[in-house]
């Protein structure tokens, strides 16, 4: 078994609860909440530009030019493409993706981006691809299992988002488990539950950004911000 492998059945129950979200539900339903799914794209927007950060953090320890030249793809495809999904919950919400940008981070969203930059400046490659691998390997899951449950056509309301992350992150995902793999076979056994604890660390955090997004979770105390 790779140690891949290993890692997706030991997190199985949280890929399980994950799927069986209130808002993963509400995506593959057609039916979300239009402030759950405003509460969502902002966090997730500010989510992606650390995902860039952990991806170059990636790139910096990598001393083979085809890993260089992958983590630079991906950091390409998160600025280039992944708003897409987000501009399909933009016009179910009825608002302007531009609008969404620059927003404060929720607890969840701040708990879940510095767990991922704390292990991105003091981590092995191995480690970081451990930390990041959690987002591309659950949406991917989510969408693809959307594809078969739902089999939705172009008038379900989040099939852009259905569709982009169920076809097009299968890849991502195949690779950071190759490349994960790779640096396991090589690690310590001490490294490697490090790896490990990153993981189901993450998985952990996706099931909150979740459950961040359907509660719309804030601060429990509201501060007026004063400019000086």
């Amino acid at each position: 078994m790779t140690f891949s492998t290993q890692l997706r059945k030991e997190a199985e129950p949280l890929f399980e609860a994950i799927y069986q979200h209130p808002f993963v539900r509400g995506l593959a339903a057609g039916k979300l909440e239009k402030e759950q799914i405003i509460h969502y794209v902002k966090q997730d927007a500010e989510y992606l530009q650390a995902f860039i950060k952990i991806y170059a953090a990636a790139l910096s320890r990598c001393t083979d030019r085809e890993d260089i030249a992958f983590f630079h793809q991906q950091i390409a495809f998160v600025l280039d493409s992944e708003t897409h999904p987000h501009q399909n919950l933009c016009r179910v919400a009825g608002v302007a993706y531009d609008e969404l940008q620059g927003a404060s981070l929720a607890p969840s969203a701040h708990h879940y981006i510095h767990h991922m930059l704390q292990v991105a400046q003091e981590g092995t490659l191995g480690e970081i691809i451990a930390v990041l691998l959690p987002c591309p390997w659950t949406y991917w899951e989510i969408g693809k299992r959307m594809l078969t449950d739902v089999q939705p056509d172009p008038s379900h309301p989040f099939y852009e988002w259905i569709t982009f992350y169920g076809g097009l992150t299968d890849s991502v995902t195949g690779e950071l488990c190759k490349r994960l793999d790779q640096l396991a076979e090589a690690a310590s056994e001490k490294e490697k539950e490090k790896m490990k604890q990153h993981f189901i660390l993450s998985c952990q955090l996706e099931y909150k950004f979740w459950e961040m997004a359907f509660t719309i979770e804030e601060w429990p105390v509201q501060l007026e911000v004063h400019s000086s």
